[in-house]
């Protein structure tokens, strides 16, 4: 009898070892992978995303005369990426982003003119701007998920502030249709190349900013001269700067939806104005106030590079300040390519060679940071700059920060766009991918593992035309004003100096077949979303 009752006794040990032991070999599987388990506490996300910050105003990624350490500090002990794709300009980026959906096609999204917001409340009411925009912007459909969504979905308190969705001009029901249950900015990517709003929206609602008098939010002249130093300067009904009264609103938040009080994690998208031209900034950075090799309005711009970076540091202060850092996801990126708002005659510019006086044909010759005179080589040596389908004019940077989830220190070849995005958070956070998406995830890359590549990227270029780039880094340019095609080999040719169009004739031609189906069958969708105007409702 005893011994039948020590055996049992061991046989109920055993048992209980072995499910141990399973359970643990299940959740080490679940963190290996990268995947969180739902049993756990989600984490929450935080996506920063600049506006018109080349890769080179980093110095993570080699810039020597603006120091970043806050974002360097992510890199550090994230992941950082060196084949980051986001697009040609600031709305079809955004519009991807936000979608899924590559922007080499005008039948998905467009976008309006700029400005209309301008009327508020002086010509136009409320109702009368939001019914105008509709008319002109394509609705979503029924079956569409957008980025906030999926968050939701998965159980998320979702906020927006800063640059709202993806121009020109939004509404609040777009927003709220997008997936954000708090939003707090702007409603006109015109408005925002101003820095100090007479009011912006919380929730559809119009915020009055005292002592900002300005219509256009106080936008200033886009060159160095010394009566534009005076209009910059001149701070008549410019009272509060744009970025603080942002960052503020959404600390704000961050307390009062903390996800212990709550019971929620939440997905914050900070979509900055910085350090988006014409250049305004309230003081000058000590860092830049007697450098004696750089203009004023040189200074002035590497110091909205410098609040870019002291405001990823409140972030990240705040959030190791809540208790939350630990559990909480911290993305940088930007929108597109470098662009340089600090023109001065005779030191930059982008459309000749300063040298020479050579103009660039954007086929054989094209700029670069030395020819043009770019003191802060800010596309990171590249070909090109915003706008342009070289790729100075859309790779940027990429870094994710999961603190002792993510492989610290770790830099990726693998080649991603900002469609990817939508996806890779999905699978982060363990919800259903969406399936009518042109993103694929590389959430596991994240843990040093191997995710699935797509076989290749594009963009559109509503200057130059589509491009398209494989996984393994040859790339397809397309300038349609001049007919023009160009292969290059990137890995070994960074600059893009060396065209092998005629070295190459299949691949060119197996390129040009799939890029031109991407294009739906017509090259012209390759400039990428349309411009709506408001002229056919009677502005």
């Amino acid at each position: 009898m005893f011994q039948k009752i020590t055996k049992a006794l061991l046989g109920v040990v055993f048992l209980g070892i072995i499910s141990c032991a399973q359970t643990k070999q299940k959740s080490n599987t679940v963190h290996q992978n990268g995947i969180a388990n739902k049993q756990n506490t989600q984490p929450n996300i935080v996506l920063i995303y600049a506006d018109d910050l080349g890769r080179g105003m980093l110095s993570t990624y080699g810039q020597k005369i603006v120091k970043t350490p806050n974002i360097d500090r992510l890199a550090n002990y994230g992941v950082k990426f060196e084949n980051s794709y986001g697009s040609h300009y600031c709305s079809p980026a955004r519009a991807s982003l936000l979608t899924g959906m590559h922007d080499v096609r005008r039948d998905l999204f467009n976008t309006t003119t700029g400005g209309i917001y301008m009327k508020l409340d002086n010509g136009l009411s409320l109702e009368q701007i939001e019914e105008k925009i509709e008319k002109v912007m394509i609705p979503a459909k029924e079956e569409d998920v957008f980025l906030g969504q999926v968050a939701q979905q998965a159980g998320y308190a979702t906020a927006e502030f800063g640059k709202l969705e993806w121009g020109f001009a939004t509404t609040a029901k777009r927003v709220k249709r997008h997936g954000w249950d708090y939003h707090f900015g702007y409603y006109d990517h015109r408005r925002c190349h101003g820095f100090y709003p007479p009011f912006l929206f919380r929730n559809g609602k119009k915020v009055a900013i005292p002592g900002n008098t300005h219509v256009d939010c106080a936008k200033g002249p886009d060159s160095e001269s010394p009566e534009n130093y005076k209009k910059r300067w001149d701070m008549t009904g410019k009272k509060v700067y744009s970025e603080h009264i942002i960052m503020d609103e959404m600390m704000s938040y961050m307390d009062r939806n903390h996800p212990k009080d709550t019971g929620k994690p939440f997905f914050i998208y900070f979509p900055t104005q910085l350090p988006h031209g014409p250049v305004a900034i309230p003081e000058v950075h000590a860092d830049f106030k007697n450098n004696p090799n750089l203009t004023e309005l040189e200074k002035e711009y590497a110091s909205m590079v410098k609040m870019l970076d002291s405001d990823v540091g409140r972030i990240y202060n705040k959030l190791e300040a809540m208790g939350v850092l630990d559990n909480t996801i911290i993305v940088f990126t930007s929108d597109n390519g470098h662009a340089m708002p600090y023109p001065k005659e005779g030191r930059l510019d982008d459309k000749r060679n300063i040298h020479t006086g050579q103009k660039y044909d954007d086929i054989k010759t094209k700029f670069y940071s030395e020819t043009s005179g770019d003191v802060f080589d800010g596309n990171d040596g590249m070909a090109g700059f915003k706008r342009a389908n070289w790729e100075g004019g859309s790779r940027v940077p990429l870094i994710w920060y999961w603190k002792d989830k993510f492989k610290s220190g770790t830099i990726s070849e693998q080649r991603v766009a900002g469609y990817d995005f939508m996806n890779t958070m999905a699978e982060l956070i363990e919800t259903n991918p969406v399936k009518k998406s042109d993103g694929v995830s590389y959430a596991k890359t994240l843990f040093g593992g191997k995710s699935r590549e797509r076989d290749y990227t594009v963009l559109s270029s509503h200057t130059m035309g589509p491009s398209l780039i494989t996984k393994d880094g040859w790339k397809l340019r397309y300038y349609i004003k001049k007919d023009v095609f160009q292969l290059y080999y990137l890995p070994n040719d960074y600059k893009e100096e060396n065209n092998l169009a005629n070295e190459q004739p299949e691949r060119l031609k197996t390129l040009k077949t799939l890029l031109l189906k991407e294009c739906n069958g017509d090259w012209h969708n390759g400039l990428g979303p349309q411009k709506m105007s408001y002229k056919l409702y009677g502005i």
